[in-house]
């Protein structure tokens, strides 16, 4: 058999698919497993595929498959398991041999192992993989980060994989390290707050204004075809349109209302609050997921507080998308902030309107809004902002009454919309000239001598007339 272009090591769900996305575009790849059970049923899933697909029991039979200098992925978890991972093989393999992490990796360890590996001769990429099982089958987002050089011995299978928008891949190097990996946090992060905004608006639909998952359904098809048009604006008309089997009633109302996390919506949050930078919908919606989590909590939280009565809510439909609208726009708005502070922290120098054209199909938030998002990237973001784009000024004033609209409404009514409301929140924030920080200002000159800047003169420093303060603060 010929030797293999690349091997996959690691045969969970997005290994396997991504070791049967590679063969069936011509590649030759070699496959392992910790646990080697599962390595027939993947090789006779690879039958008839236009390239070799080979399976190997050890490590190194494994390495002996690839051809030199070898390539090699990894897709197992991404924390101790790889690093323990690469302590093991470290030993076997060559300088110039190429480490792959293609799990959901924090970047600051994508960052340290691209380092490590690098001082000991061996080069690292940490790739960002996106879409889930059905996309790495046959055809995810891929976000990569590493030198340009080492990039170039797999573009072509990294490419070939690929999504494709218009016949251009999804796929691009967006900066050495950890900046493939970091942009695939902010891909998460931004997936959270769609996900969390879309949830509250079928939370004002079904508890505030009486609609059954049946109509709900029929709304949200409808507007995946206008502007909200994404892939979980219609994953979520097939879901509350769907059944369950075994009670015939809607499937969304058999599912327990707690939501799980794998820690990518957390890590955007943190290093947003790292970089100064603060991703209001993003912050919700992790939030959100936590108070999820409190079932218990919840439970007797109704029965000790009791819901609300407030007045009854009356939002059209033209309102509520409206309000998704402005507030998607601003989450996305949130996230190229935080890519562009991370860029410029790091100098990874990323091409921020690459980056949302090799979101547009493929990944879990490809949607109809990103290429317009990649063209006002390239026309150029007035003050860095999505939200003062000139394509993108129109909706989100059009949007910003029914935000405020639907915020207001859920507030008086009880109905929780943590995400919206931080969309909102930002949004009025943002175009407000003046604040209200002079007062903090005041207050921390005040207790710690902090000193401020001043409205009529230059400099920094300054302090007020109150003379000696007491305490330290921040």
């Amino acid at each position: 058999m010929t030797k293999a272009r690349i091997g996959v090591y690691g045969m969970g769900t997005m290994g396997r698919a991504l070791a049967l996305n590679i063969a069936e575009k011509g590649f030759p790849v070699a496959v392992s497993n910790r646990s080697t059970g599962d390595l027939p049923q993947v090789v006779e899933a690879a039958q008839g595929l236009a390239g070799d697909l080979s399976a190997h029991e050890s490590i190194a039979d494994f390495l002996a498959a690839l051809e030199r200098p070898r390539s090699i992925l990894f897709m197992i978890p991404s924390g101790a398991p790889l690093d323990q991972m690469l302590a093991d093989i470290l030993p076997l393999l060559d300088k110039g041999d190429l480490v792959i992490d293609g799990g959901n990796a924090d970047f600051n360890d994508t960052r340290r192992r691209s380092a490590e590996l690098t001082a000991q001769g061996i080069d690292f990429i940490g790739m960002g993989v996106s879409g889930g099982e059905e996309g790495a089958r046959h055809g995810p987002s891929i976000m990569v980060g590493g030198r340009a050089e080492t990039y170039a011995r797999i573009r072509d299978i990294v490419e070939a994989i690929a999504a494709r928008y218009k016949g251009d891949p999804c796929a691009a190097l967006l900066g050495p390290d950890g900046a493939g990996h970091f942009v695939k946090t902010v891909h998460n992060g931004i997936e959270y707050a769609d996900m969390q905004m879309i949830a509250e608006v079928y939370g004002l639909l079904r508890d505030a204004m009486g609609w059954s998952p049946d109509r709900a359904a029929a709304l949200f098809s409808r507007w995946n075809e206008g502007p909200l048009q994404s892939y979980l604006i219609e994953i979520t008309g097939k879901v509350l349109a769907a059944a369950d089997p075994e009670t015939g009633q809607p499937m969304v109302d058999v599912i327990l209302d707690r939501a799980g996390q794998k820690g990518t919506g957390r890590w955007t949050v943190i290093e947003a609050l790292k970089l100064g930078q603060s991703a209001s919908t993003i912050e919700a919606a992790v939030a959100a997921r936590s108070w999820s989590s409190m079932k218990a909590l919840r439970v007797l939280g109704q029965e000790q507080l009791a819901l609300p009565s407030g007045p009854a809510i009356d939002l059209d439909d033209a309102v509520l998308e409206a309000a998704l609208t402005a507030a998607k726009i601003t989450a996305y708005a949130q996230g190229l902030s935080l890519l562009q502070a991370a860029s410029e922290a790091f100098d990874w120098q990323i091409d921020l309107a690459r980056v949302a054209e090799i979101w547009r199909a493929g990944c879990i938030i490809r949607s109809a809004i990103l290429d317009d998002i990649a063209g006002a990237v390239r026309d150029g973001l007035p003050q860095g902002s999505l939200i003062l784009a000139p394509r993108f000024r129109a909706p989100v004033l059009g949007g910003l009454p029914a935000l405020r609209k639907v915020v207001a409404q859920a507030s008086a009514g009880g109905v929780p919309v943590p995400a919206l409301s931080g969309a909102l929140s930002y949004l009025e924030v943002m175009r407000r000239a003046r604040g209200t920080a002079n007062l903090i200002q005041a207050q921390r000159d005040f207790f710690g001598a902090h000193g401020f800047e001043r409205t009529d003169r230059e400099g920094q420093g300054f302090h007020g007339p109150w003379g000696q303060g007491s305490g330290q603060g921040g």
